[in-house]
């Protein structure tokens, strides 16, 4: 059976995902079969396996860094928020229903069974098993029947690390507060503080670790900095999502109301001078040279969002002025003339969509999931370069497009003039497609892309390797393997 750490944080943000990334990556460069867990994840950026079952995007990001094939094991519970009061519930990588979260709070101590199944197959197959906590283990108005945080620590028999989010400041109240406000038994859980995000002299904070340590009664394992890595981040606190700076090409994402699946964009980041702005406003759209209307796990109420706030005529302004516009999963949905929610899969009703593409989307109680690869079709228009390209990717959406126009891709997909639209989440990962619209969209500025090629998956590697060498360099190595070692 395999040894557990597990990381908890402060606050959301606060770090863990990527914390528990570089450690499945040191252990994995250590010499040692690593895995992540997170028994409950609350996210609308998901990830679909080989066997077709949904996960957590970060649990698959942390298996990419251990150098693993993604696995539900991993997260056995994924909450995708419909409304700010509910949820869709995923269980073991299948749809158990949406639950008002009162219900799901009353809930959920039911699902620890699944919890220990899926924890106790992955830690049989592993050495070391990497869990990651959710939000704050201080929520003392919710820490009744938890499930993800102390509760999870105690069923693994996990020692854990809490970690403080300097960047935001008040490290000392996060990690003091929390320790005081956990129980004793808790608390005696808690085997090291880390900070992190820290900028600047770390000289400087030597004064600021003692104090911690003295209070704490806890020792500090280390101050981690800011480290400059493009590694995906699942939050919908997410700095990427508040980017504003414009590249030589530029390239805006509809900030819909319920994004999902933002990482789809992040390869674009990649490619020198270009630049990925998430909008929100009329006034932030400006003039891109090329729009993305991303996924939504709410198609209908973010459809009506980005008409009530004036959106979609400026998208349409810009699309009469030439600028390609790619809608994806809910994207492409919005794109069409029609979704209609039958079935009541997200909350009933029905609407005209923007009407660029010639196509109709009903809801379903069935949840598609797949991985899809192909090739581009015939493609017209700006992005007529993509034409026979190869892709691959991934689908997870409710409901089923009819389209009567033109297909964007072998395995269907939609597109009309500049518009494009299909379900494939992570098809620009490929190089294929990604470096064949950069250079598109330089040349149309009269401008050549003097950048080089790399490959998504090797260029993801490249910064799993930045991300461990910078934590391993700020923790006590040989402290985090005691704690391992000798447990709770």
């Amino acid at each position: 059976m395999a040894k557990a750490i597990m990381i908890q944080g402060t606050m959301s943000n606060s770090g863990k995902s990527f914390l528990a990334a570089a450690l499945c990556r040191i252990f994995r460069q250590d010499g040692y079969s690593a895995a992540p867990f997170k028994s409950q994840n609350m996210a609308l950026n998901s990830y679909i396996t080989a066997d077709g079952l949904e996960m957590g995007r970060a649990q698959a990001m942390q298996a990419e860094a251990a150098g693993i094939e993604p696995s539900v094991l991993m997260n056995p519970i994924l909450l995708k928020p419909v409304t700010d009061c509910g949820s869709q519930v995923i269980v073991n990588g299948e749809v158990r229903g949406n639950m008002k979260a009162a219900d799901y709070f009353r809930y959920k101590k039911q699902l620890i069974p699944d919890i220990m199944k899926a924890y106790d197959a992955l830690a049989a197959q592993h050495d070391i098993i990497v869990i990651e906590g959710a939000g704050s283990p201080a929520e003392i108005n919710l820490k009744q029947d938890d499930i993800v945080n102390m509760g999870m620590a105690k069923l693994a028999k996990a020692p854990v690390l809490l970690t403080g989010d300097i960047d935001r400041g008040g490290v000392f109240a996060q990690l003091l507060g929390t320790l005081m406000l956990l129980e004793d038994d808790e608390r005696s859980m808690v085997k090291g503080l880390i900070v992190n995000k820290f900028r600047g002299d770390r000289s400087i904070f030597q004064s600021g670790v003692q104090m911690l340590e003295e209070r704490g009664g806890k020792p500090v394992v280390g101050v981690v900095p800011y480290i400059k890595c493009d590694i995906e981040d699942e939050d919908s606190l997410s700095e990427k999502l508040e980017n504003g700076a414009k590249g030589v090409i530029d390239i805006a994402v509809i900030r819909l109301p319920r994004i999902s699946n933002f990482t789809d964009f992040d390869v674009f980041s990649q490619y020198e001078g270009v630049s990925v702005r998430y909008v929100s406003k009329c006034s932030e759209l400006s003039e891109p040279d090329m729009i993305i209307i991303p996924g939504t796990k709410s198609t209908i109420s973010d459809m009506k969002w980005l008409r009530e706030s004036g959106l979609e005529a400026a998208v349409k302004k810009c699309v009469s002025r030439g600028v390609p516009l790619f809608g994806i999963c809910g994207g492409y949905q919005m794109l069409g003339e029609r979704i209609t929610d039958s079935a009541g899969a997200e909350g009933g009703g029905e609407i005209v969509g923007m009407g660029l593409l010639k196509c109709r989307t009903n809801f379903s109680s069935e949840k598609t999931r797949r991985r899809t690869e192909g090739v581009f079709a015939d493609v017209g228009g700006v992005l007529s370069c993509l034409t026979g390209a190869n892709f691959y990717g991934y689908e997870i959406h409710m409901g089923e497009t009819v389209s009567e126009g033109t297909p964007l891709l072998s395995c269907g997909g939609a597109q009309s003039g500049n518009v494009y639209g299909c379900y494939i989440h992570g098809i620009f990962d490929s190089a294929a497609v990604s470096e064949r619209i950069v250079k598109t969209l330089y040349s149309r500025k009269g401008l050549a892309y003097g950048g080089g090629k790399t490959d998504r998956r090797v260029y993801k590697e490249m910064q799993f390797d930045i991300l461990a060498d910078g934590v391993r360099k700020s923790l006590d190595m040989e402290l985090v393997y005691r704690i391992l070692e000798e447990g709770i």
